[in-house]
């Protein structure tokens, strides 16, 4: 089982999301993380080598971007982003992975 946490750059990231949202985006990371963090699945997929993060959770149109600390049994919430068409924006800001 792993322990869930965000950085403050995620905190502000969800903080930009309207309430409900916030608790969708929540609750899957709740839902999902703690369990089975490096398990690929249809949602859930390691990346190319970037400067964000290993991983992505996709929550509809929102990508939560953690890495995976398997010793200590850490997950690490390193940004939440959204999908606009084929465009991610993470931060505010258009991001290319």
């Amino acid at each position: 089982m792993f322990h869930v946490d965000f950085t403050p750059e995620a905190v502000r990231d969800l903080r930009m999301f309207r309430k409900y949202d916030q608790q969708q985006i929540i609750a899957a990371i709740e839902n999902q993380l703690p369990h089975r963090a490096l398990l690929e699945t249809r949602n859930r997929k390691r990346l190319r080598p970037n400067q964000l993060a290993e991983w992505e959770l996709r929550v509809d149109d929102f990508r939560v971007f953690y890495d995976v600390d398997a010793e200590n049994g850490v997950v690490k919430i390193e940004a939440v982003g959204y999908k606009q068409g084929s465009k991610l924006f993470v931060h505010g800001e258009e991001y290319e992975l």
